[in-house]
């Protein structure tokens, strides 16, 4: 293994696990804090228990994501190098203003989970409130940092260095605003199904069970929420790539040949050799239509660049399909709960419809996962687009797959010690039957 391989394996590998934890990092605390708002509402104890529960599982997930994140600040010093020494200056601010809005996180957490009692009910919630806020705030400060490597700005460059730094103007680069909010919204979604799969397993088990039964409607609506939203951002988010990434936008689709009118393809598997996308369904003028507004609008295809600078295309694309697809089938799932609910006015508890939320719950981690492929691997070769090649940004350290073999190792161990930890809270949880709970 080459070192630049090792170097962008062990990045690929740690960033594709702390992302999850990042994304219930945004999320896992407004579901906390909603429960929360309406045992304050109704002074029902099942919804006080479901935020106690997901508290803890709050706290789990922070706990293995700190540990995460740290690694990864490590690595990007250590096997990026000159990548940093570079673009430090320029980006390093969204990065202070991520570990300020973590500190604020881990701090009203402290007190969210030990000052139950201690502190009013009110301010206790409030508390829960600001860790959701400071964690969606901390999550969008890094994806400010990651869309300026797609789209660079606040800077000149004089023989080859940068030079007039604007730190503001780079944080409000091109992609900054669509990306978070793609981010933001894909995290609600992802742990959103997550939570909700995770609930209507156990209702298929004990149906009559209120504990399950009003996490599985907490979050089954966050989910038909975020879903709703998401082809809207993802549809500015491709916009703004088209606007700004020519050559990412021409893997995603698997278009070669630069055209007016150019289809939007569904599936396929794309060959560089014979620079063609075969098993493909096209929709004529979809992407002119989707990207630039205009039917007839003209796409640059791969071959306008030099090949070069092409993305390994076959990943790009087929990645970019997968998140499509995932997405697509939370929004056909989020569709028809509506129209369950408007039917029959009540919960969809049907057990058919339990084991579709069951079946689509890991749709939304996978989309996220696929969505960052696309995001890192389109940028490809460059690691600050069309200024520094990923090449050229690497530490020139030897043996880096020692270290990428021992932080895999970590991040099994981790992960095991989490699935652990989370069965023994789902399989504790209290057995709450209406009946019991004096509903019919």
């Amino acid at each position: 293994m080459s070192d630049l391989l090792a170097a962008r394996s062990q990045m690929a590998m740690s960033l594709a696990f702390h992302i999850v934890f990042a994304a219930i990092g945004i999320a896992m605390p407004l579901l906390m804090a909603v429960a929360e708002a309406l045992w304050l509402r109704t002074k029902d104890d099942v919804y006080l228990t479901l935020a106690k529960r997901w508290a803890k599982g709050t706290a789990i997930f922070f706990a293995v994501g700190a540990v995460s994140g740290t690694v990864l600040s490590f690595e990007l010093g250590l096997l990026w190098p000159h990548f940093m020494a570079y673009a430090g200056p320029i980006f390093g601010m969204p990065f202070s203003l991520e570990g300020f809005a973590f500190f604020v996180e881990a701090i009203f957490l402290g007190i969210y989970l030990y000052g139950w009692k201690k502190i009013s009910p009110t301010a206790h919630w409030l508390c829960g409130v600001m860790v959701a806020f400071s964690g969606v705030i901390s999550g969008i400060f890094v994806v400010i940092a990651n869309a300026w490597m797609n789209t660079p700005t606040g800077f000149d460059i004089v023989n080859g260095n940068p030079v007039h730094i604007d730190p503001i103007a780079a944080m409000r680069n091109p992609a900054a605003v669509t990306q978070t909010i793609h981010m933001s919204i894909a995290a609600y979604q992802a742990v959103g199904i997550a939570v909700a799969g995770v609930h209507a397993w156990m209702l298929l088990k004990d149906p009559r069970n209120l504990f399950h039964r009003r996490a599985f409607a907490i979050a089954g609506v966050l989910t038909i929420v975020a879903s709703f939203l998401q082809p809207l951002s993802g549809d500015f988010l491709a916009r703004q790539v088209a606007r700004n990434q020519h050559v990412k936008l021409a893997a995603m689709e698997g278009q070669f040949e630069t055209r007016r009118g150019a289809p939007l393809r569904v599936g396929g598997i794309p060959d560089e050799k014979s620079a063609t996308t075969r098993y493909t369904l096209e929709i004529p003028k979809g992407l002119s239509l989707l990207a630039y507004g205009k039917p007839d609008a003209e796409v640059h295809g791969l071959n306008d660049f030099p090949r070069k600078n092409w993305p390994p295309v076959a990943v790009v694309h087929v990645s970019f399909q997968i998140m499509i697809a995932c997405g697509v089938a939370l929004l056909l799932l989020s569709l028809g709960a509506c129209f369950l609910v408007w039917r029959h006015r009540a919960l969809p508890l049907s057990r058919r419809f339990l084991h579709c939320v069951v079946a689509c719950a890991p749709l939304g981690m996978i989309a996220i996962e696929a969505g960052w492929t696309v995001t890192e691997t389109g940028r490809q070769p460059w690691v600050i687009y069309n200024v520094m090649r990923t090449k050229d940004a690497v530490t020139p350290m030897p043996y880096l797959v020692v270290p990428f073999l021992t932080f895999t190792f970590l991040y099994l161990v981790l992960a095991a010690i989490v699935i652990a930890l989370l069965k023994r809270q789902v399989f504790a949880s209290p057995d709450i039957s209406t009946l019991e709970a004096g509903h019919g």
